[in-house]
């Protein structure tokens, strides 16, 4: 990592630590909010855009993380223990939900997934004596850290940053690591991979399940936010809601499905003067990015930055010039 990469993220890190002290707490919950999207979308990101198995059920993994962590913690289970059950649920779940990806790609994975996205949410549903049906769960509480409750808005948002900072290096280990190379070369030629001694069902299962259980923890952290969850806060809109962060972001990208998260979770913000018009021109808006970008906001970036290298240096390959 550079140092003005490193500089870069001091910076932004400082500012999510100073911009919510002159917020209101709605402009805190908006911000936390996006923080919770941002993990869930992180972890989509690893089994979309690094290892490309399509995935329409994150919000559904989500879901599962905020039950698990609602009802244990209601049940006097402390909070980490809770969290942490919720994860490796997920991560068992993701991991099973990756076998179906051995057999079949693309539009077939992604009917896969959709339809595991209906059956959690049809449980959650219908299993009242569990989940409390249509009604939800309401009242789920806040953990303390360190015997400091988080039940003031400010508070909250401080423990959701350190998870995602936490959850972020981790993602950045993964993907710098020798497995980070596995996803990208499952992602980019299966068969030339296993060639070359990958393994790809092992590949294939781990990005299905540790994407998963990223969705978990968002999952988690979004039922105490908000303090109440029912099944319809998990179903497929939020599975696409999810998806397109990645892809407005930029899938593949390390920081494609933070931008895309912030985006998507601060347009209705910003063009709530608009009234009944937002969905349109959002959606106007989403389609002019896929026909002139459809590897997103930072494949925009990349390709800028190319285009200059290439002006700079014309002798140098389209290669060199996206190094």
């Amino acid at each position: 990592m550079s140092k003005q990469t490193l500089a870069t993220l001091v910076a932004g890190l400082a500012i999510l630590i100073l911009l919510p002290l002159t917020q209101s707490n709605y402009g805190v919950f908006v911000l936390c909010s996006w923080l919770v999207y941002s993990i869930s979308a992180m972890g989509l990101n690893l089994t979309l855009g690094y290892a490309g198995q399509v995935s329409l059920a994150q919000a559904s993994f989500m879901g599962i993380g905020a039950y698990v962590t609602a009802l244990m913690t209601m049940a006097g289970v402390p909070w980490p223990a809770a969290m942490i059950a919720a994860m490796v649920l997920c991560f068992v779940i993701g991991f099973l939900l990756g076998y179906p990806a051995l057999r079949v790609q693309h539009h077939f994975l992604a009917f896969i997934t959709l339809a595991f996205n209906a059956l959690v949410v049809l449980v959650l549903r219908n299993e009242e004596w569990l989940t409390g049906g249509t009604y939800g769960i309401v009242g789920i509480p806040r953990p303390e850290v360190l015997g400091l409750p988080t039940q003031t808005p400010l508070a909250f948002y401080f423990f959701v940053l350190a998870l995602f900072v936490l959850m972020a290096v981790a993602l950045y280990g993964i993907i710098r690591s020798p497995w980070g190379r596995t996803f990208k070369a499952l992602r980019e030629n299966p068969i030339r991979a296993n060639s070359l001694g990958v393994d790809i069902r092992k590949t294939t299962l781990l990005a299905f399940a540790i994407g998963s259980s990223y969705g978990g923890l968002a999952g988690s952290l979004l039922a105490q936010l908000t303090q109440f969850i029912d099944p319809h806060s998990f179903g497929l809109t939020i599975s696409l809601k999810v998806l397109l962060m990645v892809i407005v972001g930029g899938a593949g990208f390390f920081f494609g499905p933070i931008l895309g998260a912030l985006l998507i979770v601060l347009a209705p913000e910003f063009l709530r003067f608009t009234e009944g018009y937002y969905l349109m021109i959002y959606a106007t808006l989403v389609i002019v990015l896929m026909v002139f970008c459809p590897t997103g906001l930072l494949g925009l970036v990349e390709r800028a930055r190319a285009a200059l290298k290439l002006r700079q240096n014309p002798n140098a390959t389209t290669w060199e010039a996206g190094r």
